[in-house]
């Protein structure tokens, strides 16, 4: 398996019917990243971060609202007026009985610390939402993967189990046709029958698993669990994907955590400038456009309007708030530096989880040559016991485990060739090589 770098996802949709004909590994991480839930819930999470976004920055614009009033005095309110003429308050209802206002009013933010706060943070807010994608997609390539080479190994296994229940069965008749023409007596058949009675319960036993693993594969590419999947792979391109270059040093600049991190350090940092901003006044500047109606008789209350209209500038200024603004600044600074200690740890995270891969992945690769230097040297072993006993000078014994050590070689080849595939992902995970 080469590098994975998908710079942009722009894969076409697959229908289930056109991935159930053949399905290799490219086909099933394309399928997940289009279906799994954790991806589309991501795809959403970034829509409703911009959609916040927008929103929080809509405060820049003027706010224009309107609104109406009805009232109808059942007693007009009184007010002492002095009289003209000699001067003494007397009790007067002022007003109309029914009066109703028509109000426009248009507010502009000049200066406010929450809308300058969303200006100044819109585009960290999205790459977070971004980055949180990137990483389950990272996850979701990994754990896809891992399951695919699961499902083939055990595929794999019950193909060799298939080709060694085949090679017993005929072995088991040319040790019955011995027994039967008194060459041999009748202990030969009946480990003939013990290693092929062995065989299909533990074929039958890989046959369930390979079942079980398909389900879990779906399950991870959000595929539909009722509908067929037919995995295609290529045992020889499988065996050329092992390669790594193993010369790479870990750059902790490369994972999506460190990339999180560091986004979030431009939030946190933001913060403390929301903080600092806290002395600062609000300023708005207002306008207000108002229609008063009001007339004794309700019929005729819209027959003549009284407007009016303002401008003006409001200030807010806090001026001592208990020291509430002194700690909030002092929390948004030690946010900063808790971070710093963050970017530490993962770092020294990195370069051990690379190291640990690394190390598994050597060891991986030099069992998985190893074991096929093995199965190499019991096919051969095999091939002269199994010509020697028909010539009469090995027992069937020998064969016998000639073909269990024969048997379990092939097994082990496989099982390895698993082991340094999965260990190849992580090596790749762990220097930050699958990105998107």
């Amino acid at each position: 398996m080469g590098t994975w770098v998908m710079t942009q996802v722009a894969f076409a949709q697959k229908n289930t019917d056109a991935l159930a004909q053949q399905a290799p590994l490219a086909d099933c991480i394309q399928f997940a990243l289009e279906n799994q839930p954790l991806i589309r819930q991501s795809a959403i999470d970034q829509e409703i971060a911009d959609r916040s976004v927008r929103s929080a920055l809509a405060a820049w614009y003027p706010q224009l609202n309107a609104g109406y009033g009805l009232t109808h005095f059942l007693q007009l309110p009184v007010t002492l007026i002095p009289d003209a003429t000699t001067g003494e308050r007397r009790p007067v209802a002022l007003g109309a009985k029914n009066t109703s206002t028509v109000s426009f009013s248009l507010t502009q933010s000049v200066f406010n610390r929450d809308v300058l706060l969303a200006s100044r943070t819109a585009d960290a807010y999205r790459a977070q939402a971004s980055q949180v994608t990137v990483q389950n997609k990272i996850d979701v390539v990994v754990n896809v993967s891992k399951a695919f080479y699961d499902v083939i190994l055990t595929q794999r296994q019950v193909d060799i189990l298939a080709e060694d229940i085949s090679r017993l069965q005929r072995s088991l008749q040319d040790a019955t046709n011995q027994y039967q023409s008194g060459v041999v007596d009748k202990t030969d058949a009946q480990r003939a029958r013990i290693a092929l009675n062995n065989t299909l319960a533990q074929r039958k036993q890989f046959q369930d698993l390979v079942g079980a693993k398909q389900q879990t594969l779906k399950q991870l590419m959000g595929y539909p669990p009722n509908a067929q999947l037919n995995l295609a792979y290529d045992t020889l391109q499988l065996a050329t994907e092992t390669a790594l270059d193993t010369t790479l040093l870990a750059n902790p600049v490369n994972r999506i955590e460190y990339q999180l991190l560091q986004t979030q350090g431009r939030l946190l940092e933001s913060n403390v400038r929301y903080n600092r901003w806290a002395y600062l006044p609000i300023v708005n500047a207002n306008a207000n456009y108002n229609l008063l109606y009001q007339n004794n008789s309700f019929g005729q209350l819209y027959s003549q309007s009284f407007p009016n209209s303002l401008v003006g500038l409001s200030v807010f200024l806090p001026i001592f708030q208990g020291g509430r603004r002194v700690q909030q600044l002092r929390i948004a600074e030690l946010q900063v530096r808790r971070l710093q200690w963050d970017l530490a740890a993962l770092t020294s995270a990195v370069d051990a989880e690379y190291a640990q891969a690394l190390s598994t992945y050597k060891g991986n690769l030099a069992n998985y040559f190893a074991l096929r230097e093995n199965q190499a040297l019991a096919q051969d072993v095999y091939r002269i016991i199994n010509l020697q006993y028909r010539s009469g000078i090995k027992t069937y014994l020998d064969v016998t485990v000639a073909e269990a050590d024969l048997r379990t070689a092939r097994l082990n080849v496989f099982n390895a060739l698993y082991q340094v595939l999965i260990s190849k992902l992580d090596v790749q995970r762990a220097l930050g090589l699958i990105q998107f």
